[in-house]
């Protein structure tokens, strides 16, 4: 007989980065493992959730306190989750309990929710049940109910059973009350694809390149050695048949027994990937992200915990579905920037993919049409498999042909440069007439960039926040993008009382209103976070354009990705240049590819060619020019080679330590404090930026502080980093870190 545990090691839900030892009780230890979600004595007579991350035979600490119990409402982890919390906890800096509460939605974290419940009705023994009708023929009510009930044993709910019999709820209340009909509660599931009609498809016949890539993912799957990589890259151009791969893959996986867990950047995202998933799968999905209600992310997580699905599709928080036998996570977008969390623990969804994946055994898959610097460079070296998808699912749809604009010729005799090249309202006009569809993108909100003053130079700045005001025309009124600060927009300048005040730039509600002035009677629809404040109203725009209700659609990134209309002929990019040279930003030119070619891979997806107009005043930029062309290889190639020679990622990983406060003064001595601490682990090959104000210095009313480490090998400064973090308070000022950051912004 094994040994059962003495001790218990537990983290509470405290942000110490430390577990608490507590004793189990005998009744409790043959069945309490790491996990699992228990109830501990914490305090003067309180009690406290916690999770069991390990146990000891010893602790250095006398007179433990014993666990109350274990929580019945079925929130176990899997062991390999709890592993990788202190994977995560480690490798980016933040505490163990903030690790392990990210592998919880809040919805199950909290207890608060509990499972729906409904009353069924079922027929008393059918004896009584006869006896009865035969005593009271003239209630035909009660005898048709109860004629429903004995076809239907099984039971009923009241809903059900009162529309097939035909009569009123007293009718059955009357009935329960004479116990010839009894109930029963029983869970129900809350449905977050209520009254969504899914038609099954079939697997479709792949093309060569896909074949070749099926191939080489059922290696992976199933003959893979121990000193092959569990990774493939599957670089496949917009309109390429990616989903079919992961679709047939995963076919393959629950045919073998497997999970899966599929990845898609943002939410917005996620109810077209479910429906082309559930149309292959049915109900063997559930879906998790954070645009359900509580009570439906209950569910949904809940159906992984008990077993009742196989498949998990969503954004970021899905890959902590606590499966027990998972063989396949999909990255799809890998490259994407919505992967990166912005809040500790602040990792990357297609790292911690590939981190889980080695940890259970399972082949993760990285697609992308666009695929980041640093995926294409791991499968370039070996470290990846790389599969490529070069054309589209069927050959005789091609690419789009792609026009640059040189917007510097298309200026007035003032110079001033117009929002709109001729080239542009032609091509829109011209989509107008043949019944076909454009989509105009410009990733920016808002009506106009910023409100200024000619005569006095005033610019309307937020008083929380280092930046200029938004304006948005709709509401009248001038918004913060970084703390969502609100006002009322001025009809004269606040300094010198000028009514010459002006709004520059332009946004993509200015687009709206511009469109509506030019195209009257075009049927318009604006996406953008200003408009799509719910999933249901995204939703909505985007069955509006798939019907044809709509004929332009005005966006930003959110409708450059992932969407598939065969009707839309025409991508417009008002401001190709917006990004290109952002200060901080070392990514800014593969951003810029990446988004450009995303875009125009929208066009031209049906039968009908498709053509893409680019407006910039850079038409020269290597980035703007490679996607114009397709060609992800040259870009890669040039972009690989500044990279190295700057020492950028992959060649070396970047670590910022952000600290920010009420008083610049004290964040940059805590700052220096720090930097003086950790200076003893620097190696001589780590580059160092000592602590310097932020590009955007001051956010929320707190400034901000940056210092920036790269280096090949940085995990003893890690732990130096955190240990500093969490070795003593800091009053005043909060420190965290950001591993494998975006930019140095």
């Amino acid at each position: 007989m094994k040994n059962l545990p003495k001790i218990a090691k537990v983290l509470l839900d405290l942000s110490l980065d430390r577990s608490f030892d507590y004793a189990v009780p005998p009744d409790i230890a043959g069945e309490i493992r790491v996990g699992m979600h228990v109830m501990v004595p914490f305090g003067k007579g309180a009690e406290r959730a916690a999770f069991v991350v390990g146990f000891a035979e010893t602790s250095p600490f006398p007179n433990l306190k014993a666990i109350c119990s274990i929580c019945q409402d079925n929130t176990s982890l899997p062991d390999s989750l709890i592993r990788l919390s202190e994977w995560m906890a480690d490798y980016y800096c933040c505490a163990r309990e903030t690790a392990v509460r990210n592998l919880l939605p809040g919805a199950v974290r909290s207890g608060k929710v509990k499972q729906k419940t409904e009353t069924w009705y079922f027929p008393a023994d059918r004896d009584t049940v006869n006896r009865y009708m035969l005593d009271n023929p003239k209630a035909q009510g009660r005898c048709a109910l109860l004629k429903v009930l004995l076809r239907n044993t099984r039971g009923m709910s009241a809903e059900q059973l009162l529309r097939e019999a035909g009569c009123s709820v007293g009718v059955l209340k009357k009935l329960v009350s004479e116990k010839v009909v009894v109930t029963e509660e029983r869970g129900v599931d809350r449905d977050p694809f209520k009254g969504a009609d899914v038609l099954p498809t079939q697997p479709k016949e792949p093309s060569p390149e896909q074949a070749a890539a099926l191939e080489l993912i059922r290696h992976k799957l199933h003959d893979r050695k121990p000193d092959e990589s569990h990774v493939v890259l599957l670089h496949g151009v917009t309109g390429s048949g990616k989903t079919e791969v992961y679709l047939q893959t995963i076919a393959e996986v629950l045919k073998a027994g497997g999970e899966a867990i599929v990845l898609v950047p943002e939410i917005s995202l996620t109810q077209q990937t479910v429906e082309r998933f559930r149309s292959r799968f049915g109900d063997q999905l559930s879906v998790l992200h954070s645009g359900l209600s509580d009570g439906e992310r209950y569910d949904e997580w809940m159906k992984v915990q008990n077993g009742r699905v196989k498949i998990a599709v969503g954004a970021r928080s899905a890959l902590f579905a606590p499966f027990r036998h998972l063989a396949l996570i999909v990255v799809d977008e890998e490259h994407d920037s919505s992967y990166k969390q912005s809040e500790a623990p602040r990792y990357n969804a297609r790292d911690i993919a590939v981190v889980r994946g080695k940890f259970e055994n399972a082949l993760v898959i990285l697609g992308s049409a666009t695929p980041s610097v640093e995926s294409y460079y791991n499968a370039e070296t070996g470290k990846y498999a790389l599969a490529k998808l070069t054309q589209r699912h069927d050959p005789s749809i091609l690419m789009p042909e792609v026009t640059i604009t040189d917007m510097r010729l298309e200026s007035d005799g003032e110079g001033r440069i117009p929002f709109f090249s001729k080239g542009l309202i032609d091509a829109v006009w011209d989509r107008i007439r043949r019944g076909e569809q454009s989509i105009i993108f410009l990733n920016r909100r808002g009506y106009a960039r910023q409100l200024s003053c000619p005569a006095c130079g005033y610019i309307a700045m937020c008083q929380e926040c280092s930046v200029a005001l938004t304006y948005h025309k709709r509401s009248e009124t001038l918004t913060c993008h970084f703390c969502g600060a609100a006002m009322s927009a001025p009809e004269v300048c606040p300094l010198c009382g000028s009514h010459e005040i002006r709004y520059q730039g332009n946004g993509t509600e200015r687009i709206e209103n511009t469109f509506k002035e030019i195209f009257k009677g075009a049927r318009i629809a604006r996406m953008d976070s200003d408009t799509m404040t719910r999933p249901s109203l995204y939703e909505k725009t985007l069955a509006a354009f798939r019907k044809g209700d709509l004929d332009i659609l005005i966006g930003t990134q959110m409708i450059a990705k992932g969407l598939d209309f065969p009707n839309v002929t025409f991508v417009g990019v008002v401001n190709a240049d917006m990004g290109l040279y952002t200060p901080g930003d070392f990514r800014a030119q593969e951003h810029a590819f990446q988004l450009l070619t995303q875009v125009s891979g929208r066009a031209g997806r049906g039968g009908i060619h498709g053509e893409v107009l680019i407006q910039t005043c850079a038409p020269f930029n290597s980035a703007i020019q490679f996607a114009a062309e397709h060609d992800y290889g040259s870009f890669f190639a040039e972009e690989i080679e500044l990279r190295r020679e700057l020492e950028y990622p992959p060649f070396n990983h970047v670590m910022l330590v952000h600290f920010r406060g009420a008083d610049p003064e004290q964040v940059l001595l805590t700052a220096k404090k720090l930097m003086e601490k950790i200076r003893p682990v620097i190696t001589p090959d780590t580059k160092v930026t000592e602590p310097a104000p932020a590009p955007v210095e001051r956010i929320g009313g707190k400034y901000r502080f940056i210092a920036l480490f790269m280096g090949t090998k940085l995990a003893g400064l890690r732990r130096a980093v955190k240990s500093a973090i969490y070795s003593e308070k800091h009053p005043g000022v909060d420190i965290y870190v950001d591993m494998d950051a975006l930019s140095f912004l």
